[in-house]
């Protein structure tokens, strides 16, 4: 591929992220495109190894009263190699949460992608607040070392009806901090399946926006309240549907 077509194609890669026309030489990409793909591989991996600072995540969001929390993997090695360890509450963690009777409470997870629950969260959770006003709301929980499953032992230490999980989503190779929130109505430890969760997907700038994202989950959390359920039988169009008088 030339060079004038290759600029051919650069009104599309203004916007996508997609490696799309990538060009050839001989029978291999150019060297740029080569060293574009490593560069974003090891992002990925450095994004996956990264740590989350929970004691300056805490900071930022003082005024939600955050209590932090781990799960059983005793480090990112063991996180990593044993996810069953990160779906269960390390046994000091479960005494620092006190069982009380709340609609809804949120955990912040640095999960797959520290870099996205450190840089997104802060702002998703405060965009949420206007959901949220009229609700017994737990104090935030901040986890590490954690699965999306964390959030149901989370959910059941606290008595909390419906859990909203912001965690950290493998890193692609064009999106090393993309932001997940898997909402959970009356969660089980151990029993709940994944089809019985709504997950909202790539929240982060150049994917689904903070503001739009805090639309959907607080949409279906108010849908979820409503209907007693969450998962396959809960519609996004449905809850986005919802009246503005709801969330009042």
């Amino acid at each position: 591929m030339t060079r004038d077509s290759d600029d051919a194609w650069s009104f599309l890669r203004r916007a996508t992220a997609a490696r799309i026309a990538l060009g050839r030489i001989g029978d291999s990409l150019p060297t740029r495109r080569v060293l574009e793909f490593a560069l974003a591989h090891a992002e990925a991996q450095d994004a996956v190894h990264e740590t989350l600072d929970a004691e300056r995540l805490s900071r930022e969001l003082a005024q939600f009263a955050p209590v932090i929390v781990m799960s059983r993997a005793a480090d990112r090695q063991d996180y990593l190699q044993r996810p069953d360890l990160g779906r269960v509450l390390a046994a000091e963690s479960r005494r620092v949460l006190t069982r009380d009777s709340f609609d809804v409470c949120i955990v912040t997870a640095d999960g797959l992608s520290a870099r996205a629950t450190a840089t997104h969260a802060p702002l998703l959770v405060r965009a949420l607040r206007s959901y949220l006003h009229d609700l017994r709301l737990a104090p935030l929980v901040i986890a590490t070392q954690a699965r999306v499953a964390l959030g149901d032992e989370i959910a059941d230490a606290l008595s909390a009806t419906l859990v909203i999980m912001l965690i950290g989503e493998r890193p692609g190779l064009t999106s090393a901090d993309s932001l997940g929130a898997y909402l959970t109505y009356a969660p089980r430890p151990g029993e709940t399946r994944d089809s019985e969760r709504n997950c909202v997907s790539n929240i982060r700038p150049d994917g689904l926006p903070i503001e739009a994202a805090a639309r959907l989950i607080g949409s279906l959390m108010r849908l979820a309240l409503a209907r007693k359920l969450t998962g396959i039988a809960l519609k996004q169009d449905e809850a986005l549907n919802l009246p503005v008088a709801t969330f009042r």
